[in-house]
């Protein structure tokens, strides 16, 4: 008897293609996703919450659309998970929080939640995340770690920790994160998936928990290049809801994928972005490098200030969302938590006014970079995952605390909207390792297009954890 492949382990091109022509059905795919998150995730602990009804329910009505010869998405029939920061119609909107579990629950979903069902996509679950996102480890206090699935004793990330486990682990083949200062593109590298933070202001937040206004992006994280196309396609257009959103119209990536790098013009990112790190992140970047006979190296301007800067922002804001709560709850946070809060609360304003100032500076300098480029490969990470529980690690000879420092290379990105795609480099059968695919403002199609090449010569990959 021929035996079917696991959904959890398909990509959601595949299973959107078996739906279309009728191989399966949604409600046995929904089934066996369901099955596998039952049977998998207590080691992974990838989800909070589990939809099982509602899930069964989009599927079964799907089936029948089928059925009746309607329209279907260019999703349709392909299960997917958010971060917990999301409003999901019927649960509190935790944020991986202890206080937000009183809240009362959200009356409507997410607009990126409503945008990806509108393709036709099922929800199944919400998916863990470090406190309040202010974190790089996917370890949360209230629900415990997310487990990387590569190694079940290494860290997942974060603090989209949920989302690159549930990926990384064949739960589902697409989930949504969000990234402040690298919380897609952390997760991604340790987890061994894909992940796509668009350019500030591409996605539209409504419908999401914050942290840093002037920071906070959200975007997919996926098993295959065309996955992210195919979610971050769906998800495109303005909102009114989000003050900051684009006006621009959607600008499909998934139709110019194939095009490949011919004509492209890619460099590495060499000085801050070349040290402080261990030698296999490095090489990471070389072997990408190399695939694509890039011999060009730039160096961007004072991302070491630009880091600091996007710490003093990042504790400032994100102390002032949470006044309130530190006044009153300062007892249910994650100890760690408060105290960065607390210590940003403290920050005097003249201090982050000239942070903005820099800030000002700063994106004007590397966007000057790319009149001679199209694209920059960093590394995402300095180091694999380190082991769960871990406080400190060794980079460059020097002792330094993991929390503060495993964003070292992706803060200096996000700090001023660039896009960006983290592709899965995997130099040996240890732990993944990430490179960041940095391109312009509303060039998302050029670092997609990258990736794609570089996933099709088999360069980088993300298969499913092997549990």
């Amino acid at each position: 008897m021929e035996t079917r492949p696991d959904p959890g382990t398909l990509t959601a091109e595949a299973l959107a293609g078996a739906f279309r022509d009728g191989t399966t059905s949604a409600a046995d795919t929904v089934a066996a996703v369901l099955a596998r998150i039952a049977r998998v995730d207590g080691a992974v602990n990838a989800f909070t919450d589990v939809l099982c009804e509602r899930a069964t329910a989009r599927a079964a009505a799907l089936d029948v659309a089928r059925a009746r010869g309607e329209p279907l998405g260019p999703l349709a029939g392909v299960p997917f998970a958010v971060k917990n920061l999301f409003d999901i119609a019927g649960l509190p909107t935790r944020a991986g929080s202890r206080i937000n579990r009183t809240r009362a629950p959200a009356d409507r979903d997410g607009a990126l939640v409503r945008r990806m069902e509108a393709a036709g996509a099922i929800l199944v679950g919400a998916l863990n995340m470090g406190e309040y996102a202010y974190d790089f480890t996917g370890e949360n206090v209230h629900d415990g770690p997310t487990r990387n699935p590569h190694d079940l004793g290494h860290m997942s990330g974060g603090s989209s920790g949920g989302s690159g486990g549930a990926v990384g682990a064949g739960l589902v083949p697409i989930a949504l994160g969000s990234d402040t200062n690298g919380s897609i593109r952390v997760p991604s590298a340790f987890c061994g998936c894909f992940g796509l933070k668009p350019t500030y202001g591409r996605l539209t937040r409504a419908g999401s928990f914050p942290f840093v206004g002037s920071l906070d992006h959200l975007g997919p994280m996926a098993r295959s290049v065309t996955d992210l196309a195919l979610s971050y396609d769906a998800m495109q257009g303005p909102d009114p809801d989000d003050p900051v959103a684009t006006e621009r119209p959607p600008e499909p990536t998934l139709p110019g994928l194939a095009e490949g790098v011919d004509g492209l013009r890619v460099a590495v990112a060499g000085g801050y972005f070349s040290r402080g790190g261990d030698p296999e992140a490095f090489e990471a970047v070389a072997q990408v490098a190399r695939a694509l006979d890039c011999t060009r190296r730039v160096e961007i301007p004072e991302a070491a200030r630009a880091r600091a800067a996007a710490y003093l922002i990042t504790a400032a804001e994100g102390a002032a969302l949470h006044l309130d709560r530190l006044r009153h709850q300062g007892h249910a946070f994650d100890p760690a938590v408060r105290d960065r809060l607390i210590a940003g609360a403290m920050i005097p304003a003249p201090l982050v006014e000239r942070a903005q100032r820099f800030r000002r500076w700063y994106r004007a300098a590397v966007l000057d970079l790319f009149r001679d480029v199209d694209v920059i490969l960093a590394p995402a990470t300095p180091c694999r995952a380190p082991r769960s529980g871990q406080t400190t690690f060794v980079l460059d000879g020097v002792t330094l605390p993991v929390r503060a420092n495993i964003g070292v290379f992706t803060q200096p990105i996000s700090f001023i909207g660039l896009p960006v795609v983290a592709v899965p480099v995997r130099l040996d059968e240890g732990l993944p390792l990430g490179v960041q695919v940095i391109a312009a403002p509303w060039r998302e199609d050029l670092a997609l297009r990258v990736a794609h090449r570089l996933e099709r010569d088999g360069i980088v990959r993300a298969p499913v954890a092997n549990l």
